[in-house]
């Protein structure tokens, strides 16, 4: 009691109403044991199959790597609880973009939706395409990488393949989100199981303390931040919950109890995941091996080892179409409201799907796809992540002392979000002094956002030349037909208006959720960003 008492202290009450909390308005809830199932199912991903070998590479040791993984799973946990306050305080489903734009303005919240749809999004994509690709061409390869040009051909093929079902039905996609989750699920739990019996059967060499401290490389404070950059690409999606606050039964009661059940679980699962690769392979074989579970089962499993990439394939492949699932609805509400051309905020007007947000996503993806490997692409994708995390949770102590007597369901102990923020500045410090070409190029494409900012959503009095360039690219010459196919929900009279902040009470446009898509084939819609 006293521990949760530390974290979170509790209801206060509310001036202006009596000490009861603003109800926002709820469409669909979420169930109560959907918070601590539905968080841990989203963190545990394909992420699980790339990470190892990156963190033992920086780590230098078996013992470091494995604490890397531990301690990850802490710093989840600090930042899903700064997370719970801001999602109740805030109730507004849309996660970092609604909190930074509530707090820090406009043109912080259109450099987060530019970070996530041009950054976050399609290298995340990218690095789960390589994946996929990588465990489907090894048993082809079984003693060689696969060849560069073959991989890439792939994983092109897979991501065209998806954004091609995504485009032609809502309900398609959910379908294969659905059955693919039980890949992840099939390959972990055999890996864990696996690696239990090799343990009672004495077969721990690497984990016995004289060997697992055992250094091959001093590792210096940027391999150390750069370990865990890659440890932290395999625990995104931790606050997936706050992208659906407002369809969250009783969020002050389910966030904190799903953070509590979660990340112990996720990081549990991890860590004897890690345990299970090292009873049997030597740290050596590891880092030399192209696709780590397959390795794996070709060494434990005997006739049975086709299971690994079979599974792991299909987790990345669900990966891939859960990433362009939600990444696409981003584009579209960042679009809705204004931040993006207007041509994104299109969709389909017989399958009801975002599709010039699908083609964008798709490109983007395409483009990242081509310039860097998995390894260096995990390190960009986890630098700009943890800089959004980071600008988040400053936002916190920020609306604390902004406003100091607005109603805060849950209200976690200050030396939280401060031991998260100290952790962050080393971390995103050390990351850029150890690649300082990869995590610059972040900030630069961060940075190219403020004079977009600027001339497309600041400047409101444009020239009609102008407006015409920006809200209708070029891109609609080549694409006659896309406006007599795609509805435009800029349209006065389409949509259901949300009121919730003082934000969306002064915004002209109609709040149209990604729910809207769902309902035209009236059909449930959950908008979990799966990872």
């Amino acid at each position: 009691k006293a521990f949760m008492s530390f974290l979170c202290c509790g209801a206060q009450s509310c001036p202006s109403s009596g000490g009861e909390a603003p109800q926002p308005e709820q469409s669909e809830q979420f169930p109560s044991w959907l918070g601590w199932q539905g968080r841990a199912g989203n963190i545990i991903g394909s992420g699980i199959f790339i990470s190892p070998k990156g963190v033992l590479e920086h780590a230098g040791s078996v013992g470091l790597a494995l604490l890397v993984w531990v301690l990850g799973g802490g710093v989840a946990a600090l930042g899903s609880l700064c997370y719970a306050e801001l999602g109740v305080t805030i109730p507004r489903s849309g996660g970092d973009y609604s909190y930074v734009t509530e707090i820090f303005g406009g043109l912080a919240g259109f450099l987060l939706l530019w970070s996530a749809v041009l950054i976050m999004y399609p290298t995340s994509l990218a690095v789960i395409a390589l994946t996929f690709s990588n465990y489907v061409l090894q048993p082809v390869f079984p003693n060689c990488i696969p060849p560069y040009n073959a991989s890439r051909i792939l994983s092109m093929l897979c991501l065209l393949l998806l954004t091609w079902v995504n485009s032609s039905s809502v309900r398609w996609a959910t379908r294969i989100q659905d059955i693919f989750t039980a890949g992840k699920l099939l390959a972990l739990t055999l890996i864990i199981i696996v690696g239990f019996m090799q343990i009672f059967k004495g077969n721990y060499k690497e984990l016995a303390p004289s060997n697992a401290f055992r250094f091959w490389m001093t590792p210096s404070v940027g391999h150390l931040a750069l370990a865990f950059l890659q440890g932290s690409f395999a625990f995104s999606g931790w606050n997936f919950l706050n992208y659906v606050t407002e369809e969250l039964v009783d969020p002050r009661r389910n966030l904190p109890r799903a953070i509590f059940i979660s990340i112990p679980l996720v990081t549990f699962v991890y860590t004897f995941t890690n345990i299970a690769y090292f009873t049997a392979m030597s740290p050596q074989e590891l880092l030399s091996s192209n696709a780590v579970a397959v390795t794996f089962g070709e060494k434990l499993l005997g006739y049975f080892s086709w299971v690994m990439p079979v599974s792991v394939a299909l987790s990345t492949f669900g990966g891939i179409n859960g990433y362009l699932f939600t990444s696409s609805r981003l584009c579209f509400s960042g679009a809705r409201e204004g931040h993006l051309p207007s041509l994104l905020a299109m969709i389909h007007v017989k399958n009801c799907t975002p599709i010039p947000a699908l083609l964008l996503c798709c490109l983007a993806t395409l483009i990242i796809m081509l310039v860097g490997d998995t390894y260096t692409l995990i390190n960009y994708v986890s630098f700009i992540n943890y800089l959004c995390y980071g600008v988040t949770i400053m936002g916190l102590i920020v609306l604390r002392w902004k406003k100091p007597k607005i109603f805060r369901p849950i209200k976690v102990n200050l030396l939280i979000p401060i031991t998260y923020l100290a952790f962050w500045a080393f971390l995103l410090a050390f990351s850029l002094y150890s690649e300082p070409v990869v995590c610059g190029i972040g900030l630069i494409i961060i940075l190219t956002g403020v004079p977009v900012f600027f001339l497309g959503v600041y400047w409101r009095n444009k020239p009609k030349c102008v407006n015409r360039l920006i809200g209708k690219p070029a891109l609609c010459a080549s694409l006659s037909s896309l406006p007599k196919l795609c509805l435009n929900w800029h349209q006065k009279g389409q949509g259901t208006a949300s009121a919730v902040g003082s934000a969306a009470s002064h915004s002209p446009r109609p709040v149209v959720t990604a729910a809207r898509l769902a309902q035209c084939h009236s059909i449930p819609f959950h908008p979990i960003p799966f990872h």
